[in-house]
């Protein structure tokens, strides 16, 4: 028999949240991003319940032909862009548009021969420092793709650092500006965080990610009050082995947890094997028998150990919740100092995982 761990992804969740970003931005087109497998949930799971956006953002030429083999005909963005002159021949292939970031795609396009123009997003780096043109030579850039005969629409594109946060958008939103000043074509600028919160990024198109998933850009479970979105991923298990602890007993490797009183504990079939995070400290929260209760000692490769002080009436076999509709992932990931990103896209291959 299988160890009794699971993970369900919910399709009427991910349709939800997709509706929740076209409320936020309802003059916008949306690129639903599925990179990283989905954040976890794979994407053939995920596909049917984002079916209904405008288009889909990833990384990876693999999973872009996979998105076009489920039967998606619509527009597929290459968030890196592309890396070897060879991809250029997928891109065409399966008619996906590619960002540009720097002169070396820009001379790749130039030189290739393709048989139609290519559509592109023409990344301006407004102070994420990762990718992008700076403001500067932005306009150089965008002159060059226009001249370009194997480039067909031309969007341009910047990415917010702190869009969840105090700094906000302001300072890129007046560098994007300047960058893009007397240019024309469609802007495509907001993620998760400014689609629910600065209105004023939303114009051609948004990217929501995380929000799809039902988890917070901020990491905090709060700043989603009101927002409609639901979790998207429930991660379960069972009890299966409960230990009776005197005062002075300790818990699992290191000893990390000494019990001040009598009381039992439930072992938990799920461990950092699984992706359940190894370094999630005494007090993380988890739902047993629909109670909220804390870990106790540390995570270890198979099995995790919870007190069962507030549910004296578990036991083995009893239904444990890691995260999903009863707690949210985001809870779990404070907690454990990460964010939910991280959690959703570390549940491991040998985790069986199901669409409801």
């Amino acid at each position: 028999m299988p160890r009794p761990i699971s993970a369900v992804v919910h399709t009427a969740a991910l349709a939800n949240n997709l509706a929740v970003a076209r409320r936020c931005a309802p003059n916008s087109k949306v690129w639903a991003i599925v990179k990283a497998n989905a954040y976890g949930h794979g994407l053939a799971r995920a596909f049917p319940g984002l079916r209904g956006t405008d288009g889909f953002g990833l990384l990876d030429l693999d999973e872009a032909v996979r998105l076009r083999e489920c039967g998606w005909a619509g527009p597929i963005l290459l968030l890196e862009g592309f890396f070897r002159p060879a991809d250029l021949d997928v891109v065409e292939r399966y008619s996906l548009t590619t960002a540009v970031h720097c002169d070396e795609q820009l001379r790749m396009i130039e030189v290739a021969r393709l048989t139609k123009p290519i559509n592109i997003q023409l990344k301006m780096n407004t102070g994420m420092n990762r990718l992008g043109y700076t403001p500067e030579r932005f306009r150089a850039a965008w002159e060059r793709a226009r001249s370009c005969s194997c480039i067909g629409q031309i969007t341009l594109m910047t990415h917010f650092s702190d869009a969840d946060g105090e700094r906000a958008v302001a300072h890129q939103m007046e560098a994007f500006e300047r960058g893009a000043e007397g240019i024309a074509g469609a802007r495509s600028l907001a993620n998760s965080a400014a689609t629910l919160w600065h209105p004023q990024t939303h114009f051609d198109w948004v990217r929501p990610g995380i929000l799809l998933y039902g988890a917070s850009p901020s990491g905090q479970v709060s700043a989603l009050q009101g927002t409609g979105l639901q979790p998207s991923m429930t991660l379960a298990s069972e009890i299966i082995g409960v230990q009776n602890l005197r005062a002075g007993d300790t818990v699992g490797y290191g000893s990390t947890f000494t019990a001040d009183t009598a009381m039992r504990i439930g072992v938990v079939a799920c461990g950092y094997a699984d992706g359940y995070p190894r370094h999630a400290p005494n007090g993380t929260p988890v739902v047993v028998d629909g109670v909220r209760t804390r870990i106790v000692g540390r995570v270890s490769m198979d099995m995790v150990t919870v007190d069962l002080t507030p549910c004296p009436g578990a036991g083995v076999g009893t239904a444990v919740e890691l995260w999903g509709a009863a707690l949210p992932i985001d809870d779990v990931a404070f907690a454990s100092g990460t964010v939910g990103y991280e959690l959703m896209c570390a549940v491991a291959p040998r985790v069986p995982m199901r669409a409801d």
